[in-house]
Parts: structure tokens; sequence; C-alpha cells
């Protein structure tokens, strides 16, 4: 019996068939960017380029364009610059706190604790998937002048202050609610890049008599810098996001010293001033990639 067989298909017929499966699997994803992110990005961008406000939603075409009279009015509004440095409080003292815990209890879970491993890597991690709003009425109540905090300091001898009440005391415990919350994440991705490192390069530098602080010192935090790189940019970029923890506990008060950049942006969208809204909101967006691409340029040139 013979078989007649046809000619085979060219390398770029395959190519072009490859390319085009590609993009058939590509394409949902595509579109769903397209309808969720790159069409609500382009009009909020030329949002704030306009006078848009609430009233204007029955005549949208009557809106004026204002061009960056927007972004002007926000850097003359003392209450935007203010949670510019709030914001940026929360960054310079959240980052750092948060990736020193979740370092220190990744390296505690890597060597240090042997025994029920899993257990505490779960109730680490639980703060990361607890729900935000029962949270922060738990830290209302613990924080409050009455609360749990003050009585155990009034237990030891100590008369405990009105910790939400109070502008300078308020962002501490805001911003150790922003620690409690995302350390677990750092925990997880430095557990990750330290079972990474191989076991082969400690044991030779125990050989040549290096200690524990000179492993850490020496390799440990070296062939940890792609993941610290990672964290710092994931941690920087939800600090300066950051919304639940300054609305749920203190609405941004007291006297706005809570208040950040994207709670500015909710309450301007709140009342209807679209495009200061939307200007605000590219701030931020602006202030994410400036900042990612320092942490890139400072980190990246270690790794």
């Amino acid at each position: 019996m013979t078989t007649i067989l046809g000619p085979r298909p060219s390398r770029r017929s395959r190519s072009t068939r490859r390319t085009a499966v590609a993009w058939l699997f590509l394409t949902p994803f595509l579109l769903v960017f397209l309808l969720y992110t790159a069409v609500p990005t382009v009009a909020a961008l030329g949002f704030s380029l306009t006078d848009l406000r609430g009233t204007d939603l029955r005549h949208p075409f009557a809106v004026d364009f204002t061009g960056l009279d927007n972004y002007v009015r926000l850097f003359q509004d003392d209450s935007f610059v203010r949670d510019i440095l709030n914001t940026g409080l929360f960054v310079v003292v959240g980052v750092p706190l948060t990736m020193g815990a979740g370092f220190a209890l990744a390296l505690a879970l890597n060597s240090g604790i042997r025994r029920l491993r899993g257990v505490f890597r779960t109730a680490f991690f639980a703060p990361v998937v607890t729900n935000v709003v029962a949270v922060a009425l738990i830290w209302q109540y613990a924080f409050n002048a009455n609360g749990t905090v003050n009585k155990v300091l009034g237990a030891v001898g100590f008369a405990g202050p009105n910790w939400l009440d109070d502008p300078n005391l308020a962002m501490p415990v805001v911003i150790l609610l922003g620690v409690w919350r995302n350390f677990g994440t750092a925990m997880v991705l430095f557990l990750a890049g330290l079972q990474a490192v191989p076991r082969d390069v400690y044991e030779a530098a125990a050989l040549d008599g290096a200690g524990r602080w000179r492993q850490l010192r020496h390799i440990t935090l070296p062939l940890l810098l792609p993941t610290t790189l990672m964290v710092s940019v994931l941690l920087t970029v939800f600090y300066l996001q950051v919304f639940d923890e300054p609305y749920l506990l203190t609405n941004g008060g007291p006297l706005g010293s809570t208040e950040s950049v994207a709670l500015y942006t909710y309450r301007q969208f709140g009342s209807g001033e679209f495009g200061t809204s939307s200007a605000a909101s590219f701030v931020t967006l602006l202030l994410v990639a400036l900042v990612s691409v320092v942490q890139f340029r400072l980190l990246r040139s270690r790794t």
C-alpha cells in the first residue's frame, strides 16, 4: 500500500501557526487588560486635564480643557502636600520595619525553628489574608483610651495615652498596623530566597572558620539581593498607595495626620471633583514609577 503524503509545511508557515495560537491564548488577557486597565487609565489621564465634576456627567461634552491646572492646584493645596509627606513617612518607616520583621522571621523559620515549622509559617502569614475591616475594629479597641494596650501599660505603672486621637501617636499606630499586615508577605519571599541558597556554600564557609554572623554578612545578604529588591519594590508600591489602614483605623485623622495620597484621592472623587481626583491618582502613579526606578538603579547594580 502506498501512502501519498502532501508537502511538509514550511518553517515560515509553522512559525506563523505558532504565533497565531499564541495570540489566540493572549486574546482574553488583552481584552481584560484593555477594558479594565488601558482604557480607564487613558480616560483618567484625559479627565485630569479637564474641570470635570460630578455635576457635568449629564453633559460631558461641555467640560472645559484646563491643561495642567489641576496638577498646579494640587501642589498649591496644603492638604495634598501634607498627605504626600504622610505617604513618604509610611514608606520611609513602614518599608524597613516590614522588611526587617519579615527577614528575621524567615531566618528563624529557615534555620532556627525545627519543630512545627509549618504551623509557625501559617500563623505568621495569617495577617496577610485576614479581613482588614475586622482587624481595624480590633486595633481600634486595643488602642482606645480604655483599650487593651492602655490596660497593659496601667498594670505596669504607666498611664497610657489616647493613641488614635493624638496627632503625634496616631501615625505610629497606623504604620504598625501596616507592618503587621504585610510582614508575612516579606517573610514568605525571603524564606523562598533563603531556601534557594546552596547549602554547600555555608558548609565551605564553616570549614574556613566563618561563624554565623560572617556567613550572614558575606553569603546570605549578598545572595539575597535579588529577593531584597523584589520585596523592597513590592512594599514600597503598597505603602505609596496605602489606603485601608488610615481609612479604617483613623479615617485620616486626627487633623489629617494620617491621611495618605490615596485617601485624598478618594475624598476628591467622593466629593465629585473627578478632574482633581484623576490628577492626584497620576501623581501617585508618577511617585510609584520614580521610586521603583531609583530602587532598581540602587540595588540592581549590586545584584
